[in-house]
């Protein structure tokens, strides 16, 4: 059995921390080791933790909010994953939280339900967000094409195009390379010099940017 998630909740209402935590800490694959009250509290303790995986953010916190919290986090190149908690159904919060590198949005009002899944989504490298996001982004992706906005240049060969298409939509490096006939290290290699010309990290930043390249459907 894999080693647990080890996650940093970071909360301004001790109340809250506990109650998630309690949720978190009751699944065997999720663990909670540290707590932060604010957002200036959560980038000060994941720097002196290397051994965190996933972040909690909450968004409205005192002093650095979550959001701010998760450029920082960002910008720092942490090896972790950020997944953002608010009890607001603000589409101005949820794509503020995508920009700043969060891979998942997650309402108060239904942690109970989704939060479980969330944490394994984005540890997973996919995306986590509630319907009214989901519709969101679909709507401000389509009133971009209304308005003439150009889908991004490529610079990939028509090969990696390929590559990237199937790793958007969730195959592994096995099936890529059955799929292609191409050997799986072949895969592996296209994988890295996509990442690279395009700048990008991983595979829920390779996913958002084929949806923008026309590559995949939002």
């Amino acid at each position: 059995m894999s080693a647990p998630t080890r996650i940093l909740l970071a909360d301004d209402h001790a109340l809250v921390r506990s109650g998630l935590r309690m949720i978190l800490d009751n699944e065997p694959d999720l663990l909670v080791v540290a707590e932060a009250a604010n957002g200036f509290d959560a980038v000060t303790a994941l720097a002196e933790e290397n051994t965190i995986d996933l972040v909690i953010l909450d968004i409205a916190m005192p002093r650095m909010t979550g959001i701010q919290a998760a450029r920082e986090i960002t910008r720092g190149n942490y090896p972790v994953r950020i997944l953002m908690l608010s009890m607001y159904d603000n589409e101005q919060y949820f794509f503020e939280s995508l920009k700043a590198g969060a891979s998942g949005y997650v309402l108060k009002s239904v942690a109970d339900r989704d939060l479980i899944e969330a944490c394994r989504a984005t540890m997973r490298g996919e995306s986590f967000l509630y319907p009214g996001a989901v519709t969101a982004l679909v709507r401000d992706y389509l009133q971009l094409a209304r308005q003439g906005s150009n889908l991004p240049e490529t610079i990939l060969t028509p090969r990696e195009e390929e590559v990237l298409k199937l790793i958007a939509e969730g195959y592994s490096a096995r099936e890529i390379a059955a799929e292609l006939v191409i050997s799986a290290k072949t895969v592996d290699r296209h994988r890295a010099n996509i990442l690279q010309k395009l700048g990008l990290r991983d595979r829920l930043d390779l996913t958002r940017y084929a949806i923008r390249a026309g590559l995949i459907e939002p």
